[in-house]
């Protein structure tokens, strides 16, 4: 569908469309940030106790959308209307109590308190000397006990893992008793299970009458709990079709185009030696005493080569990339980078050796909130243009402007703001400010976590021409999709261990098997 066909469409919606089924509607909303135009004129209805999915490419303006439906952010122009009715947010909380609750993609937890303060932020419950702890403690878990996620409320939230952050990021709307549930990316970091619970909560919450949003970029995970798909492209909305209507393909064809891949391994030249080899690389379990989460683990890269690690959440992906990294000071075994031991230095001197890491999580490990698009590119090669306390200008600029060309990064400029930038164009700034430091491997932990399927060949595509002028790549993955994209040997972890090795032919079907993972009949 057109831009054009889609304005027709938007243009021509029924009287059922605009109030009965339709519990929360948009009409005609744009949002401009300066000179750039996020949302146009976009017509959006969530319906009654269903669950619409919004998909599109990062920037194409769903996070926007979602931000105005919430009370997140004002719009420019157009109205909102709720049940029919038209309303205006001051504030989130104004939103909240109208019940429209978002769950956003970037976490938004305060880590030093524990998970049932988390919840309970902002929305205490009185009792007859102040906060009822006991009573916030009791809830809390229930609530861990409906998402079948034994955590204990008193647990501070960074001990958790991401995936279990997220659990409680889902719980704290879900608290709130939203009859509107916003869910930007719920399932980013969570495990096979985890998604499985999610669902099964959706279908409780459809039941009891709740109107859901999902986005998401996992397209054919959406594609089993969506009623209506929706999607936008260049903050237009450029189809819609209820699900009996839409296909993976649909999905795709509307989003990026035609003929869409996201890759193959890069030939037509030689592999190098061994840029990084691991000799019995082992890291203990911080959570279970006497496991360990990488045991004994040995594995060469080349010079040019493309190593893809799959794994289910516990394999101990994150674990081996981060030891190697030198993230990890437990971490025992040999860490061999070009022939030159380097287990024994720091991150920063890994970093100055042509080891660099570009981690999961992007917003606590790989960013700088309060820093410009431009200070975090040029982060952690601020080495190579400063003498003693003085910075070259000139040659920082020089960085960021061809980092900002180089990795495709769509933004105002290097003074933008870095929260300013898509999920999509925040990850590329972490790979670019990696890639400007020159190195010689380049270690990813799933790197494609919470992007669209462009951006995630765009990414693919940097790392294959990396590859071709010799640059090591490994990267973790839980999509098995994406082993059979651009690597040229597939490792497969379970328990800390590599269990099996493929070539760039492999099917999903083997790996899983690898994997322990079951494969549906």
């Amino acid at each position: 569908m057109t831009d054009e066909s889609a304005m027709s469409h938007n243009d021509k919606l029924s009287p059922e469309e605009a109030s009965g089924e339709a519990i929360l509607s948009a009409r005609h909303v744009a949002k401009s940030f300066g000179n750039v135009h996020a949302l146009k004129a976009v017509n959006f209805d969530v319906h009654r106790g269903q669950v619409t999915t919004l998909f599109g490419e990062n920037g194409a303006g769903k996070s926007t959308l979602m931000k105005i439906l919430s009370g997140v952010i004002r719009p420019t122009s157009g109205e909102i209307l709720l049940e029919g009715r038209a309303v205006s947010f001051a504030s989130i909380s104004e939103a909240q109590r109208l019940g429209i609750s978002i769950i956003h993609q970037e976490l938004s937890l305060a880590p030093n308190l524990s998970v049932r303060d988390n919840i309970f932020m902002g929305r205490e419950l009185g009792g007859a000397t102040g906060v009822d702890y006991a009573e916030e403690e009791r809830q809390t878990r229930l609530l861990m006990e409906e998402l079948d996620e034994p955590i204990d409320p008193l647990t501070p939230v960074e001990e958790l893992r991401l995936g279990q952050q997220q659990i409680v990021e889902i719980a704290r709307a879900l608290s709130a008793n939203s009859r509107i549930l916003i869910m930007d990316e719920p399932t980013s970091a969570l495990s096979a299970t985890e998604v499985e619970v999610l669902f099964r909560v959706i279908r409780d919450l459809k039941q009891r009458g709740v109107s859901i949003v999902y986005i998401s970029h996992h397209l054919e995970e959406a594609l089993t709990i969506t009623d209506h798909a929706v999607v936008l492209r260049d903050g237009v909305m450029t189809a819609y079709a209820p699900r009996r209507d839409i296909d993976l393909e649909w999905i795709v064809r509307n989003m990026v185009g035609e003929g869409f891949d996201l890759g193959s391994p890069p030939a037509g030249y030689e592999m190098g030696e061994v840029a990084l080899s691991l000799r019995e690389v082992s890291v203990p379990d911080a959570t279970v005493p006497g496991r360990s989460a990488v045991d004994r683990l040995s594995l060469d890269v080349r010079a040019g080569e493309i190593v893809c690690i799959y794994g289910l959440m516990g394999a101990g992906r994150t674990e081996l990339l981060e030891s190697v990294a030198g993230r990890i000071s437990s971490a025992q075994g040999e860490v061999v980078l070009e022939g030159h031991d380097v287990s024994h230095l720091s991150i920063a001197e890994r970093i100055e050796h042509g080891l660099v890491l570009v981690p999961e999580d992007r917003q606590r490990d790989g960013l700088v909130q309060t820093m410009s698009v431009g200070e975090n590119l040029s982060l952690a090669s601020i080495g190579a243009f400063t003498r003693g306390l003085f910075t070259s200008r000139r040659r920082e600029q020089e960085v960021v402007t061809s980092s900002i060309r180089n990795v495709h990064i769509k933004t105002d400029g290097g003074e933008a703001g870095i929260g300013s930038l898509s999920g999509g164009n925040q990850q590329k700034v972490v790979i670019g400010k990696m890639l400007a430091t020159h190195p010689r491997v380049v270690l990813l932990d799933e790197p494609s976590r919470g992007i669209d399927i462009g951006a995630k060949a765009e990414v693919f595509g940097l790392l294959s021409e990396g590859a071709r002028q010799g640059l090591a790549v490994v990267f973790s993955t839980s999509e098995v999709g994406e082993c059979l994209s651009i690597a040229h040997r597939v490792v497969v972890m379970s328990r800390g261990r590599i269990v099996a090795e493929f070539g760039a032919g492999v099917s999903k079907e083997e790996i899983m098997a690898a994997s322990g993972e079951a494969v549906a009949a």
